[in-house]
């Protein structure tokens, strides 16, 4: 049997493609795209020099940390891998059994009112923030396992100090979690 270069080349190609759009997305999801299997996946991401999910996300999160002035480490919920002070951010949290209810196995809504609320705060260029209002709403459950992704963006900037942020936390690409905060700068 032989094997076409030119087919693994195109596919590889793809693959970087995927990844550019979604680095966060599974080797099994990039197989099920990409209609391969698993194993194929992860031989041409040793080829590309891509590391796997848990490494990207964890190199993106080192470059980004430093950034955050409001909140230390440990008061975040998630890992921050894309911040932009004062415009935008990302981060990810995964899902574990800890964080749901014993008989839904839904996870806890403050676990992820938690990680909006901690990216918002993050996002704003500021020594310290508190949320004013926050206006969310939950739009699917959420089970143990998942990888959420939020996405955050300063809407506007008021005087006073006062940010409206948005966050949106999708599980799959789909939203599962909407957040509009009003954010209020302590100190300026």
């Amino acid at each position: 049997m032989s094997r076409d270069p030119k087919a693994k080349k195109e596919r590889q190609s793809l693959l970087l493609e995927k990844l550019k759009e979604d680095p966060f997305l599974t080797d099994e999801e990039l197989a099920e795209q990409l209609r391969v299997s698993v194993p194929t996946v992860r031989l041409d991401r040793l080829e590309l020099g891509v590391p796997e999910l848990r490494q990207r996300i964890k190199e993106m999160a080192s470059k980004n940390h430093n950034k955050v002035r409001s909140l230390s480490s440990g008061e975040i919920i998630g890992e921050i891998v894309e911040l932009n002070l004062g415009e935008s951010a990302i981060s990810v949290l995964e899902t574990t059994e800890q964080m749901v209810f014993s008989q839904s196995k839904i996870v806890r809504g403050h676990y992820i009112y938690s990680m909006a609320e901690s990216i918002a705060i993050a996002v704003i260029d500021a020594d310290v923030a508190l949320v004013g209002v926050a206006n969310i709403k939950y739009k699917h459950p959420v089970y143990a396992g998942s990888k959420l992704i939020a996405k955050v963006s300063i809407k506007q900037k008021r005087p006073g100090g006062k940010y409206i942020v948005w966050v949106m936390i999708y599980n799959k690409q789909t939203e599962v979690f909407r957040g509009k905060f009003l954010l209020v700068e302590i100190g300026s």
